[in-house]
């Protein structure tokens, strides 16, 4: 039964957002899981595991539980038989909303790819004019298929890969995702050139416990400066993802 997962969702939820009001987020799991029962994702994982994936993106990034409630239903009127009536007369009208909008999104089509990228940015930037989250929600659902690309043929990885470093890793980024730009352009490149990525991966491996040590020291030099002139401080660091070496 796929709604033993439910109480697994909720607990990782509530570990990472302790206040979090759960009654709204466990209707939608279960309408949700209810819709798509029987349905398999390509890697014969039950459907239900992409939803509550996109659902737990937002939720690691502070989102409100009518957008995680959102993202669990935001296949289903597209690929079930619950209607956005159905789901706006159990879950009401902002929810239904927000899916409306995704659902919109994933209607675009383009007439040529030179097309494209400039008019999926625009047709994105005009969506987020009503409801930011909208496109939230869009950004999260490549994040979660990203990740689970490799049950896709080889020419479909490369084609959604492809569209992410060119559409949705820059979105990610003028919205101020940054830690979503970086997975999603490294996933990107790990798709489109697989043997830079390997050589990358290797090279970044071999000086880790060096690349570790440069990074501690840096950040303690700084710390330490700002103390001296009474600076009260936070210094932390970041290596560079595969990407951005690349």
């Amino acid at each position: 039964v796929q709604t033993c997962a439910l109480p697994i969702f909720i607990k990782a939820l509530k570990a990472r957002r302790p206040k979090v009001n759960t009654k709204l987020i466990e209707r939608a799991f279960e309408m949700a899981d209810s819709a798509h029962a029987g349905q398999f994702r390509k890697s014969g994982d039950p459907f239900i595991t992409h939803p509550v994936g996109v659902a737990t993106v937002l939720a690691e990034i502070g989102l409100d539980e009518s957008t995680i409630a959102a993202a669990l239903l935001h296949d289903a009127v597209e690929d079930t038989s619950l209607t956005l009536s159905d789901v706006e007369d159990e879950m009401g009208y902002e929810i239904a909303s927000l899916i409306d909008g995704v659902t919109k999104l994933e209607k675009i089509r383009f007439r040529s790819p030179e097309q494209s990228r400039a008019e999926n940015l625009r047709k994105m930037m005009v969506a987020t004019a009503k409801d930011v989250r909208v496109l939230l929600i869009k950004i999260a659902d490549r994040l979660h298929n990203m990740r689970t690309l490799k049950p896709l043929p080889p020419p479909k990885r490369k084609l959604i890969a492809r569209e992410t470093q060119e559409i949705y890793a820059p979105l990610a980024h003028r919205l101020g995702m940054y830690a979503v730009k970086w997975e999603l352009e490294d996933l990107a490149f790990e798709t489109l050139h697989p043997k830079r990525y390997a050589e990358i991966a290797a090279l970044v491996q071999g000086r880790q416990p060096e690349r570790e040590r440069v990074l501690d020291d840096t950040c303690e030099q700084i710390a330490a400066k700002l103390k001296e002139v009474k600076i009260k401080s936070d210094v932390s660091g970041r290596h560079k993802h595969f990407y951005s070496i690349y």
